[in-house]
């Protein structure tokens, strides 16, 4: 698998997003049945997921995030 396959790093609107949803966080943020926290741990797994699985766990993430969940 080359870098285009799997990028070593989020894009810069899905950083900036995470940081918002994990940003004074008292109940996890749900993907793939795992439950974040923080940021870091939500960055550290995305990027440990293949591009497409971690486009999925992203949206999953991001979908909380516009529904309001807090």
């Amino acid at each position: 698998m080359d870098a285009i396959d799997q990028p070593d790093d989020l894009s810069r609107p899905q950083k900036r997003l995470l940081k918002r949803l994990y940003n004074g966080r008292t109940v996890p943020v749900m993907a793939d049945d795992r439950p974040f926290l923080r940021y870091k741990d939500a960055a550290l797994y995305l990027l440990s997921l293949p591009s497409d699985a971690r486009e999925t766990a992203y949206t999953q993430m991001k979908a909380q995030a516009r529904d309001g969940v807090r």
